[in-house]
């Protein structure tokens, strides 16, 4: 259920309204004009021929886009379509300048993308914290006449006008950054994973697609090492093509630099867990070849199930590797899957 309007909300029973997770949003963003300047004369007693005196108009407010850590969704830009920066004041007599407007920043997470949403192209990639672009420029402020006098023009009364706003629609795409990409079909336990690793504590029951969004977990290695692992929705055949959550899931695994391919032993819908394997590795490769050579841990979870261990050999014989074979009920294999992911962060050669 949501709030009427556009309010990314939805209703929780335990918390109330909670603020949903949104990555794609459309707005308008628009800076300020600038002031406008001032024409006028000095009229002060004893003081004959008075001359020229309009200040500048001030400038307008532009509007930046900013990259911020802690910002998780661009929620907070979704209940909006129309940003707006404020405009600049005009000059005034006694040279006096009008004030420049502050600028409009806008929050939004690392990783975001910022394209036109008129022609499509990216405007800029905002991957790192403080990464930063001027969106919609604003006007600068017009010129007083103070600024035409000369000596053959003692009594200048032109003056310019302040600069237009700069209109665009944008598209915002948010696509997350994490050291490890969880993947694999909807309920391979994905989420049960991320919550045992990790303090994400992301939404959990016995039926598919129950993570409806992306989740980003800190796992420790040790003391001073950690990592960030996303568990994003199941895919299912077709997802390259916009099937299931499609796009929803892909767009957002395709900046993790290894994936950890979950497979279930007994899937509940009766199918193979080795061709569910080929399934989510055609995916990805259909969608990006590049995700085909990604660095990869294989396993199979649910390692308390009776066909646990008969599918881990078969899988590893397909992988021609090590499959590893946890349990994030049970603990089993946790360490063993946190210590083959930080060696593929920091290879011993590294050392």
């Amino acid at each position: 259920m949501a709030l009427p309007g556009s309010f990314p909300f939805v209703l929780s029973a335990r918390f109330g309204w909670v603020l949903m997770f949104v990555d794609e949003v459309e707005i308008r963003v628009e800076s300020g004009n600038g002031g406008d300047g001032c024409v006028s004369f000095r009229r002060e007693k004893y003081v004959p021929r008075g001359g020229p005196d309009g200040g500048d108009g001030g400038d307008g407010g532009s509007v930046i886009l900013r990259a911020r850590h802690g910002v998780n969704s661009l929620a907070a830009l979704a209940h909006r379509k129309h940003w707006k920066a404020a405009n600049g004041q005009p000059g005034e007599a006694a040279q006096r300048h009008g004030a420049s407007a502050k600028d409009l920043w806008l929050d939004v997470p690392p990783g975001t993308i910022v394209l036109d949403a008129k022609r499509g192209f990216v405007i800029k990639d905002l991957k790192e914290e403080g990464d930063q672009v001027v969106i919609a420029r604003g006007g600068k402020g017009g010129k007083g006449n103070v600024r035409f006098k000369s000596s053959t023009n003692r009594t200048p009364r032109e003056s310019t006008p302040g600069g237009e706003a700069e209109i665009r629609l944008i598209r915002l795409e948010l696509k997350i950054i994490a050291d490890v990409g969880l993947v694999g079909k909807p309920n391979a336990g994905k989420s049960t994973l991320l919550s045992r690793l990790s303090r994400a504590r992301p939404e959990i029951a016995p039926y598919p697609f129950t993570t409806k969004h992306p989740n980003l977990g800190r796992v420790q290695i040790d003391f001073d090492r950690s990592f960030i692992m996303a568990d994003v929705p199941g895919l299912i055949e077709g997802a390259h093509e916009g099937a299931g959550l499609g796009h929803e899931f892909l767009r957002h695994i395709q900046r993790a630099g290894i994936l950890v391919h979950l497979v279930e032993p007994e899937p509940a819908d009766g199918t193979d867990p080795i061709e569910n394997y080929h399934a989510i590795r055609k995916e990805l490769v259909a969608f990006d070849p590049e995700l085909g050579s990604r660095p990869e841990v294989a396993v199979v979870t649910k390692a308390d199930l009776p066909g646990a261990e008969d599918v881990r050999q078969r899988l590893s014989n397909v992988v021609g590797g090590e499959v590893l074979l946890i349990s994030a009920v049970t603990g089993q294999g946790l360490n063993s899957l946190v210590g083959a992911v930080a060696i593929l962060l920091n290879p011993p050669e590294a050392w």
